[in-house]
């Protein structure tokens, strides 16, 4: 029987209520730093093209089991992980690669992911995004989940590369990369524009730029994923 009586139970709930207010918090400031024009209707693609990419994207996802993994932090790189489990155990259990999708839409802070490696020490993403190198122990000046050395990551075949080759989909929130640039932009003295049109030419190949992560994650749904929470 649950009861707030109990000290572990008081505990939990306490600590629920405090990560809600964080998360409540999160977003208040969120709301009031972010500029005008990113909370209209009114925003417009970074490419004239990224509809009709999009749109291509989406069309890719095929077969019986299909699954999206909606990935607003780096998280250690359990999104990788997960989407490499994902097809290994449908694998395992019989499945053919052309019947099985995982989708994996990079969002919020987890956008540094789907960049290349010469961006991270440009731009601190280790020490903004709060992602660690697990080789140095220290905030990442390289992108750790692209290209790794034997034995770095936890999981084989779990490195950006190898899931793209296994038939991840790997989509990248437009709306994120225009709102943080905007702000590191500022920080570091840069023209924001500048910065966001240096952040789109240093996405890995093959990851897409979609309008937002919320809505890629609609999309995705839409087209018959089930939903993962990756954060």
């Amino acid at each position: 029987m649950f009861s707030l009586n109990q000290p572990t139970h008081r505990r939990r709930f306490l600590g629920t209520l405090a990560a809600g207010a964080a998360a409540t918090i999160g977003l208040t400031r969120f709301m009031k730093a972010a500029p005008a024009a990113l909370l209209t209707p009114e925003i417009t693609p970074y490419s004239p093209g990224i509809s009709d990419e999009f749109d291509a994207w989406l069309a890719k996802i095929k077969g019986t089991y299909r699954q999206v993994f909606d990935a607003p932090d780096a998280n250690n790189g359990f999104p990788l992980a997960w989407s490499r489990v994902f097809l290994m155990t449908n694998e395992q259990l019989g499945a053919k690669p052309d019947d099985v999708t995982a989708v994996l839409v990079l969002r919020h802070d987890a956008i540094p992911l789907a960049m290349q490696h010469d961006l991270w020490p440009k731009y601190k993403f280790g020490e903004v995004f709060k992602v660690t190198d697990n080789a140095t122990k220290a905030p990442a000046v390289r992108n750790p989940f692209y290209q790794p050395k034997e034995g770095e990551l936890p999981l084989p075949g779990m490195a950006i590369e190898d899931l793209q080759k296994s038939g991840v989909l790997m989509g990248v929130c437009d709306m994120a990369l225009t709102f943080y640039s905007m702000h590191v932009g500022k920080d570091m003295g840069k023209d924001p524009a500048e910065v966001k049109k240096d952040w789109v030419a240093g996405i890995l190949p093959g990851i897409q730029i979609v309008p937002s992560g919320v809505l890629a994650i609609n999309r995705a749904q839409k087209a018959g994923c089930t939903y993962c929470y990756a954060g």
